[in-house]
């Protein structure tokens, strides 16, 4: 009697998991949501909602993370981008030392973001590190030199971090994206005469975009949940200069213990999230 329904269960598993660690939390978010505790009695409440419109700190930690999210993704996209045209030119060149650089080229996303930045603390540390102590070498001051202990520095010294551990994923998917472009427009451009700009412009750029797309999202959604590399380097400061949504909403729940208004704070996020999703799923759609 079960064996037509037999290939569910192998179903099965996948569905528990996404019932228990997807579903339910998201149900269970919005409750919490709409729920106050007053005097033992839990109700119904939309107060989490209402404080979220007079919260300034909290769309200040949304600028920061828009200002976190254009810069590190615009750096990464550009540098894997030439760093894939140029393995992908030597690769088809037959140039013998680009086939070991290409894994060399992966470790820094191999690492584990936590690891990355207490390396990068080390580095940045103003009194041993390795940054400060080369420039001191070449003969520059570095008395006032604080890298993520000034408020001036410190936006810029995380985005460092995440754009030196991500640029590989950026190029990883560039260029496969490179190496699976047939050759036949790239002859066709060649025997009509085109310039090395023209083919990047006109061939290359237009058949790449749905790989590019596909980069962009995937960075996008990482860089609006950014945690690690800010928690361990600055935990968001000096001051408020490096806060974060993400880092804000960890505040909010587990420093304050006011998770009615973190799970309202994580909805905010997840509706840009998914927003902007969408925009880059339509556009990938054209494009294909």
């Amino acid at each position: 009697m079960l064996r037509p329904y037999r290939h569910l269960l192998w179903l099965a598993p996948a569905v528990v998991y996404l019932l228990a660690f997807s579903i339910y939390p998201l149900i269970y978010s919005l409750q919490v949501a709409f729920t106050t505790t007053t005097a033992g009695t839990v109700g119904f409440t939309l107060a989490n909602f209402t404080r979220l419109l007079h919260d300034r700190l909290f769309f200040v930690s949304l600028g920061q993370t828009a200002v976190y999210l254009v810069a590190a993704l615009g750096v990464e996209f550009f540098l894997g981008l030439g760093l894939a045209l140029l393995v992908d030119w030597g690769l088809r060149a037959g140039i013998p030392l680009v086939k070991p650089l290409r894994p060399l080229l992966l470790i820094p996303m191999l690492l584990p973001p936590v690891v990355v930045a207490v390396i990068w603390r080390l580095i940045y540390n103003p009194d041993f590190g390795v940054l400060n102590g080369t420039l001191r070498s070449a003969g520059f001051n570095t008395s006032s030199l604080n890298w993520i202990a000034s408020e001036n520095s410190a936006m810029l010294s995380v985005i460092l971090v995440d754009v030196w551990q991500w640029t590989p994923f950026m190029f990883l998917l560039l260029l496969a994206g490179l190496q699976a472009l047939p050759t036949e427009p790239f002859e066709a451009a060649l025997v009509d005469g085109a310039s090395a700009w023209d083919t990047f412009r006109l061939v290359t750029l237009p058949m790449l975009r749905p790989a590019i797309l596909v980069a962009l999202l995937l960075r996008v959604m990482d860089l609006l949940r950014v945690f690690d590399h800010i928690f361990i380097l600055t935990q968001g400061g000096p001051g408020f200069a490096t806060e974060t949504a993400s880092l804000f909403i960890y505040r909010t729940a587990f420093r304050f213990y006011d998770f009615g208004y973190a799970a309202v704070l994580s909805f905010v996020v997840l509706v840009f999230t998914t927003l902007l999703a969408r925009g880059f799923m339509r556009m990938l759609r054209r494009a294909g």
